[in-house]
């Protein structure tokens, strides 16, 4: 049985391509349905639209609030029949309308071990802070920022001579390898 799914993502798509590889390959039991984007220029649109996968771009100060924002996006997933949702790099924090649309349905990817280095630049906190382990994480989505139940995680050595953009590409290498492998588990239960 293939699921029907979206993938939320604000920036170069690199996630939702990996995603749509291991689709195409028969690797995930899978098809995404629709791409929700909240930054009119990312580049994942356009390799949404090369992939032949539908995109709805929705700006928050379009609407007068959360709840309204969420609902466009929570009944544009119900067209789509969109049954899971992975955040591949989508940077709002989820609210009750999209939490109770999808409950236990909506899985997020962190650039860090979770619990440590939550939010944004989790990297370069990480590497400013110094860690000799840094890695990845991926979770349920709740009403926190990157607190919900942890699914799977792999860490990423930090290496002397790293620098934040050698580090940073180490952990999206591990991130498209681990993401659509989870992904593929999750959809096969």
């Amino acid at each position: 049985m293939k699921h029907k799914i979206a993938v939320f993502a604000s920036g170069h798509g690199t996630n939702f391509i990996a995603i749509n590889e291991a689709i195409q390959a028969g690797r995930i039991p899978a098809t995404i349905e629709l791409l929700v984007c909240d930054q009119p220029g990312a580049a994942v649109i356009e390799r949404a639209k090369q992939a032949g996968v539908p995109v709805l771009v929705v700006s928050r100060k379009d609407y007068p609030s959360k709840a309204a924002f969420e609902q466009v996006i929570a009944d544009a997933c119900k067209e789509h029949d969109v049954a899971y949702i992975f955040l591949a790099g989508y940077m709002r924090i989820l609210g009750k309308v999209m939490l109770a649309a999808y409950p236990h349905r909506i899985i997020n990817i962190h650039p860090s071990l979770l619990p440590s280095f939550t939010g944004l630049d989790a990297i370069g906190q990480a590497f400013n802070k110094g860690v000799k382990i840094t890695g990845i994480t991926i979770h349920y989505v709740d009403e926190g920022m990157d607190t919900g139940p942890i699914i799977a995680q792999a860490a990423v050595p930090v290496e002397d001579d790293d620098t934040v953009e050698t580090l940073e590409a180490r952990i999206h290498e591990t991130e498209h390898k681990l993401y659509p492998a989870t992904i593929a588990k999750l959809l096969s239960e």
